[in-house]
């Protein structure tokens, strides 16, 4: 009788990830929002609903202020379906902004554009008809930013694609041109910036650069695929190992899933011998169009927690809680004199 497999609980921290990708461009543009900001009405944040608590760059707080925004978790259909695992990481997500708007689209986001040019028509409007309402659409690299605009574009205004899209990130280097993507009849259309994605200085852990890399927001030139490769495997484990039995029984060894995986698909170098880093980062692509399993990377119910934790600490026990503090002491202390 064969053992039953038990996949990895948790992933070796000690390897070697860079934790940078912070580079000229990001910062050139990041500089460049903060200066247009004055001219702009409203912000659209993106965040890749694989990695909703990862993809969040918190240099966007600081630089954009207060003003108005919403936020759209883009690639929905790459991290679950319609099931009920999904509506729950859903309604969790949205627990992450509270006084946010919060909407979701696909990696083809034509059905799910309605929605965020409804909210923008009644939510978005610029103090001068003249120039109209100036949206500027943020996130970070490769995290569905231009694909977003494109699809706006074409629902709202029937227009087609404006912005260059890639599936590597840094095709957009520069802050664009106004993209109109609502027309009123008063004449305070909607236009819509696009900006180049910007990664943060530094990465606090090896695990989170994996996350990001494995999702694309890094060239995947940085990290070793392998290693990326062994990261998605070890998630693919704890999800559903049986997506890539065509090639390997359920496995934490990373190195003989990619031999078979590139012996029956073909990629191979000279003499027949298996390409390891073209296999994993074939391997890793095919999860990114969703064909290795469709989940989410991140645990929000866990950050919602440490989060709540955190405010508990700032802002201290209520006066009910000192009371009842105040009156175990004393009850101990009569206790104890007894």
């Amino acid at each position: 009788m064969a053992a039953k497999f038990i996949p990895r609980s948790v992933f070796p921290q000690n390897i070697a990830v860079p934790r940078s990708y912070f580079l000229g461009h990001h910062k050139a543009g990041l500089e460049k929002m903060k200066k247009m900001l004055s001219s702009i009405d409203y912000v659209v944040e993106c965040r890749d609903f694989r990695a909703p608590v990862t993809s969040v760059n918190p240099m966007f707080e600081e630089a954009l202020g207060a003003k108005p925004r919403l936020i759209v978790y883009t690639k929905r259909d790459l991290g679950g379906g319609s099931d009920a695992q999904t509506r729950k990481n859903k309604r969790l997500m949205r627990q992450l902004d509270p006084n946010t708007a919060v909407f979701f689209s696909t990696s083809s986001p034509k059905d799910s554009a309605g929605p965020i040019l409804r909210h923008l028509k009644s939510d978005a409007y610029g103090p001068d008809s003249l120039v109209g309402c100036r949206v500027m659409v943020v996130g970070m690299p490769n995290v569905g930013k231009s694909t977003l605009i494109n699809s706006l574009r074409n629902e709202g205004v029937h227009k087609a694609k404006a912005v260059r899209i890639g599936d590597q990130p840094g095709v957009t280097r520069k802050i664009g041109t106004p993209v109109k993507i609502v027309e009123r009849e008063n004449g305070s259309d909607v236009y819509v910036l696009d900006t180049p994605g910007v990664f943060v200085p530094y990465v606090p852990d090896a695990e989170r650069m994996l996350k990001l890399a494995l999702c694309g927001c890094v060239k995947d030139s940085i990290i070793p695929p392998v290693t990326v490769a062994d990261y998605l495997l070890y998630h693919i484990n704890l999800h559903d190992p049986t997506v890539y039995k065509k090639w390997s029984e359920p496995t934490n060894e990373i190195t003989p899933l990619l031999d078979s995986f590139a012996r029956q698909t073909g990629l191979l170098g000279k003499g027949g011998v298996p390409n390891m880093e073209l296999a994993a980062t074939n391997f890793v692509q095919r999860w990114r169009a969703g064909s290795l399993g469709k989940f989410i990377l991140d645990d929000i119910a866990a950050e919602l927690r440490a989060r709540a934790e955190q405010r508990e600490q700032t802002v201290g026990p209520s006066m009910t809680q000192i009371l009842k503090q105040e009156k175990a002491a004393r009850l101990e202390k009569v206790a104890k004199k007894c």
